[in-house]
């Protein structure tokens, strides 16, 4: 039987995807979380044939796996894609699935249920033709990537395949490569007094204004160094900052959270030196001056070689589908692929066009999503082998 999409199933399985509420409760207060769509998807991939399984160390944040047992003779292949999105503030239709223009519209259809919509109609495509991979292929649904990916971390201490796709949205553009991330958190000391006494008060917002400079300085640095050919050069913001407890009292202290972006050949303890040398330069030039830097949450930058075979199988396919060879891009959000590729699986990313992620307006370009179930069914076959 040759290869088909089931273009209707695919659509169906979207819009059933974007009417479920799965806003992470990380980022939302009351959101439901993934347990919802994660039994949806179970049965989904119940229904179509795989091995399916639901994964949650952390009450409520589920994740599900289906898997498809290869021969035994080729190499295993995941297909990823998570399960929650950010909020909805702003939207006025959420959940609507509305279908206009070829385009679907609501929270999470680009980010990324479109994807996931396409892994499913991928692996449909595959039973429907009974096609028997060599390799095992793997649909992997997870929770929590839009906050500290819990779920990814869940699946990979489960699971060992050779590869991965990330079906992240990438304009069907083949990604090598995206930046990481710290989140760093610097402290400055004063000593509380009252506004009068400015010979008793020593002011730890002012002290951070010094801190704050530097990082300016830092920045502009960045900012002249092309950086990687992919991403450009590495960044750095100050994303929250807190000091003080009245008008007429001297700050005792204040906090600031920094987030740094990373090239690939970045590594924490380079980022986290950065920060010491900042608060060293001011120590030197005030005694006065007390500060603390302290990691609080970091996540590395990913790269994959053009040459990996994953990236080989993907280009082939994706050129035989859409008719051009795809664009090799990077991009600036952090994913999931960092962590795969961290865990030593060989991933690369690719995902259906649209706009509008985490914004009021989203929405899936509907033929993309179409061509990117080819493209997987395809290079599952290319890649595990039959």
């Amino acid at each position: 039987m040759q290869l088909q999409i089931d273009e209707k199933y695919v659509l169906g399985a979207l819009c059933d995807l974007v009417r479920i509420n799965s806003v992470n409760p990380s980022l939302m207060n009351d959101a439901p979380g993934e347990a919802e769509i994660a039994s949806y998807v179970w049965n989904a991939l119940d229904a179509i044939g795989l091995d399916t399984k639901r994964i949650e160390s952390t009450p409520g944040r589920t994740s599900v796996v289906g898997k498809r047992d290869g021969r035994g003779n080729g190499k295993s292949l995941m297909l990823n894609a998570h399960l929650d999105t950010v909020g909805i503030v702003g939207m006025d239709e959420p959940f609507s699935a509305r279908v206009e223009g070829g385009r679907l519209y609501g929270r999470g259809s680009y980010d990324m249920k479109g994807a996931l919509a396409a892994c499913l109609g991928a692996a449909k495509a595959l039973g429907d033709a009974r096609i028997n991979l060599a390799g095992d292929l793997l649909i992997a649904a997870v929770a929590d990537e839009e906050h500290a990916s819990i779920g990814m971390s869940d699946v990979i201490g489960v699971y060992d395949v050779d590869a991965a796709i990330v079906t992240e949205p990438t304009q069907l553009e083949i990604c090598l490569a995206h930046k990481g991330f710290a989140w760093i958190e610097i402290e400055t000391f004063g000593k509380a007094a009252h506004g009068s006494q400015f010979t008793l008060g020593v002011d730890a917002n002012m002290s951070m204004g010094r801190v704050l400079a530097e990082l300016q300085r830092l920045q502009r640095q960045f900012e002249r160094n092309p950086g990687h050919s992919l991403l450009g050069p590495p960044s750095l913001h100050a994303a929250l900052i807190q000091g003080g407890t009245a008008e007429s009292v001297y700050a005792a202290n204040c906090r600031l959270t920094v987030e740094r972006r990373t090239i690939p050949g970045e590594t924490e303890s380079q980022v986290m030196g950065e920060m010491l040398q900042i608060i060293e330069k001011l120590k030197a030039s005030d005694p006065k001056f007390v500060a603390t830097a302290a990691s609080t949450l970091y996540r590395q930058p990913f790269e994959v070689s053009q040459r990996a075979e994953i990236v080989q199988a993907l280009e082939k396919t994706a050129t035989a589908v859409l008719g051009a060879t795809p664009s090799f891009v990077g991009e600036n959000p952090w994913m999931d692929s960092a962590l795969l590729a961290e865990a030593g699986v060989e991933t690369v990313v690719m995902g259906p066009s649209g706009g509008g992620a985490h914004s009021d307006e989203e929405w899936v370009e509907i033929e993309s999503v179409i061509a990117l179930a080819e493209i997987l069914a395809r290079t599952a076959i290319e890649y595990c082998g039959t």
